[in-house]
């Protein structure tokens, strides 16, 4: 089998997380890898905020990412050090933003090409659109393979100039969906280094998409494939070893950052199986930043562990020590850098900016096209018990959107108040436009089903009242009932929780739905990121517009849901 190999001004970079291991030497060659994960086609600068790696939670946010100042990030770290590869841990498409989902992501895929990157480990949602669809990702071509039309904008699509990686993923005949690993190349003087990355995405993205993205392909452990190959890898060449994967955790607020003991979720036991001859752990999924050390945790496997969030606003920056006369790698750093958006950011970056300015346009008429009519108003104004109509209308969708069995079986939804960005005010004759729906949500999260019990859900709600002043409420869905006083204290204020009018069981599993930012543990409200995700279905706003055209006239909620039993 023949495996691919690549040769190949920010205004402000903010970093932090920064961890290092391994010795200093007088004269190492200095290589470095460039990383990001679960972009999900966001090539629009939006109105994404992080708060920089490292900084206290009150800490003031900043505005970033956007395919202009993503490339100039990159563009300038390549300046700094050439001996440069630049990869993905997944989900650089799809669950979109209308400017790239809605043209299939070839805008995104466009832009890649442009930027440079080397190799991209397929994540789950690169399987939404199905096989066929993803197969012309990489190779190119204007075959229509969705209900959406390809090369609506720009003919003859290229396809990706990097390779997607699958190492996991195999047909009915055994073979890999896609090369399992690639080589990058790297001229030092006389000699030259070469870095081996396998990619994967995990082994449940099965149980998280449509059945028919999936249908004939196995997924094989992760750690076992990534194990297997090294062999192959080194035959192939490969002097430093790296796993790309989609899969991913979460770091406990109260834990050191730099310490891989404090990490949560699916992640951790698949680092315990990895085999020490690799160095090195990108990740993804579960849209976290985190730089560690796994040495911490285990001596022999000193792997570093690296995620850069979501959506292009940070950069992993891992810097690697070589010693090219003895082949070792000596020492090895990471940092996470914010993608920050500035007016000087853009400079030199012209052809992507143009690029995204062409789609953009495109998207003029699909946001006027009509979804469907609506009986009423619906306001997000927050009404006294902290409620708002268009919050109860996407939990209602969104529940509806996951009910079915094959679905993940939603009994309850709950939409996030910072979500909601604007009202949605129907039109002559109740009209409702995409347009209107993707204003009121702009983020292109997915929603997704967890598992949570009736003790976890409670917790979620008490969560509200971090901040007894100004309470943070989550729309629940029709169905779903539940009281508050405030005056009680700290952990007793949320009570008569019912589902269908039956009292919540704190010992039983009911199945959640919910937007992915929330699901990830967002909002403060931690105990979902760590709860079991049943399924991953379509984005929210495409929830909504189902929602809508599904039945015409269709009426705002009442505000009954949530009882406000503070004594006054």
């Amino acid at each position: 089998m023949n495996y691919w190999t690549s040769t190949g001004p920010l205004a402000a970079l903010l970093l932090a997380g920064c961890v290092q291991t391994g010795p200093a030497t007088d004269r190492p060659a200095t290589l470095q890898i460039i990383a990001f994960n679960d972009f999900h086609g966001h090539i629009g600068a939006g109105d994404q905020t992080v708060i920089p790696p490292g900084s206290p939670r009150d800490a003031s946010r900043v505005k970033a990412g956007g395919a202009v100042h993503l490339a100039a990030a990159v563009a300038k770290l390549r300046a700094e050090n050439p001996k440069s590869a630049v990869v993905t841990a997944g989900d650089l498409i799809s669950a979109s933003p209308l400017v790239s989902g809605h043209f299939l992501d070839e805008p995104t895929i466009r832009v890649m090409n442009d930027i440079g990157i080397d190799f991209s480990a397929l994540g789950n949602h690169e399987f939404d659109r199905g096989q066929k669809e993803l197969a012309r990702i990489q190779s190119g071509g204007c075959a229509k393979y969705t209900l959406l039309e390809p090369c609506q904008v720009m003919p003859d699509f290229p396809g990706a100039s990097f390779r997607l990686l699958a190492a996991n993923v195999h047909l009915a005949d055994g073979q890999t969906l896609f090369q399992p690993f690639g080589i990058k190349a790297l001229k030092l003087g006389r000699r030259t280094v070469r870095i081996g990355f396998v990619g994967m995405p995990l082994k449940g993205t099965p149980g998280i998409v449509s059945p028919g993205g999936v249908a004939g392909l196995t997924f094989a452990d992760e750690a076992e494939t990534a194990n297997a190959l090294i062999p192959a890898m080194r035959n192939a060449g490969a002097d430093i070893l790296v796993v790309l994967i989609h899969e991913g955790g979460v770091m406990k607020a109260d834990a050191d950052q730099s310490d891989c003991a404090g990490m949560q979720g699916d992640l951790k036991p698949i680092l315990a199986r990895l085999d020490p001859a690799f160095d090195l752990v990108v990740s993804g999924h579960t849209h976290n930043a985190y730089v560690c050390n796994y040495g911490s945790v285990d001596p022999a496997r000193p792997f570093l562990v690296t995620s850069a969030g979501q959506y292009g606003t940070l950069l992993t920056r891992i810097t690697l020590d070589y010693d090219a006369r003895g082949k070792k790698l000596i020492g090895k750093r990471a940092e996470n850098l914010v993608v920050a958006q500035s007016p000087d950011s853009a400079a030199g970056q012209g052809a992507i900016a143009a690029l995204v300015a062409r789609y953009e346009a495109a998207t003029e008429g699909v946001r006027n096209r009509v979804i469907g009519t609506v009986a009423g108003p619906l306001p997000n104004k927050v009404d006294p018990s902290g409620q708002t109509v268009l919050g109860n209308f996407i939990a209602d969708a969104q529940l509806a959107a996951m009910a079915a069995p094959d679905k993940g079986g939603a009994q309850i939804a709950f939409m996030n108040g910072g979500g909601v960005r604007a009202p949605i005010t129907p039109r002559e004759g109740g009209v409702v436009t995409f347009g209107d729906i993707y204003t009121a949500q702009p983020f292109g999260n997915s929603v997704v089903v967890k598992a949570l019990t009736g003790a976890q859900i409670r917790a979620a709600l008490e969560a509200q009242f971090q901040d007894i002043e100004l309470p943070r409420l989550l729309s629940p869905s029709l169905g779903f009932t539940y009281a508050y006083d405030k005056s009680r204290p700290v952990g007793q204020r949320v009570f008569d929780l019912r589902l269908n009018g039956e009292p919540i069981s704190e010992s039983a599993t009911y199945r959640v739905a919910m937007n992915s930012f929330t699901a990830q543990g967002g909002d403060g409200f931690t105990m979902f990121g760590a709860a079991p995700q049943i399924a991953e279905g379509p984005s929210d706003v495409d929830a909504l517009a189902a929602y809508i055209g599904s039945l015409p006239g269709r009426q705002p909620p009442a505000l009954d849901r949530i009882r406000d039993a503070t004594p006054r």
